[in-house]
């Protein structure tokens, strides 16, 4: 059985948020840590997430949103376990960022708009962390102020990561 590890990013997500969503449709959706609220500490973070993924050794798939993202990252740097994949969803520009390749598959959600990431900066962090980058076109910071609710191709970009046949999703092309 596949663990959903929700890690999110430095606030709480609003109740309609995507992520929000899919922990109130899938059951098998949990957080990693439950969403705290700010400041976000990343080695809080991290040692929250790494208790999650370590209490079991089912396979995990993580789906971080923003900050969690450097989350992710952060524990691949400095622990290991059963993680088969990550789903990184717009990554925010910051200094620190771990460049480390993941060893694991990860594909990375780039913006065309996000006013915390150039599409370019998300396209270098795919290509540093080793992820196939998936542009999303432009959808802001893919949150609840950009429209995201409901998001159904990126149900499809985890079903990819897993391996499901038709589960492509458009993906836009670089123009």
């Amino acid at each position: 059985m596949t663990r959903f590890l929700l890690v999110p990013g430095r606030g709480v997500p609003f109740p309609n948020h995507w992520s929000r969503q899919w922990a109130r449709a899938h059951r098998d959706h949990v957080w990693a840590p439950e969403p705290p609220g700010p400041p976000y500490v990343a080695e809080d973070r991290v040692a929250a997430l790494h208790a999650v993924i370590a209490a079991s050794d089912e396979p995990a798939v993580l789906i971080a949103h923003s900050a969690g993202c450097l989350t992710v990252a952060f524990w691949a740097r400095r622990h290991t376990g059963p993680v088969a994949a990550a789903l990184l969803v717009t990554p925010p520009d910051v200094a620190g960022t771990p460049r480390e390749r993941l060893p694991f598959r990860s594909i990375v959600v780039v913006s065309r708009n996000d006013p915390h990431c150039s599409f370019a900066a998300g396209a270098r962090l795919a290509a540093d962390w080793g992820a196939e980058p998936f542009d999303a076109g432009p959808v802001g910071h893919l949150d609840t102020s950009s429209g995201f609710g409901p998001w159904p191709d990126g149900e499809k970009l985890v079903a990819r990561l897993l391996g499901v046949d038709g589960a492509g999703g458009e993906q836009h092309q670089q123009q």
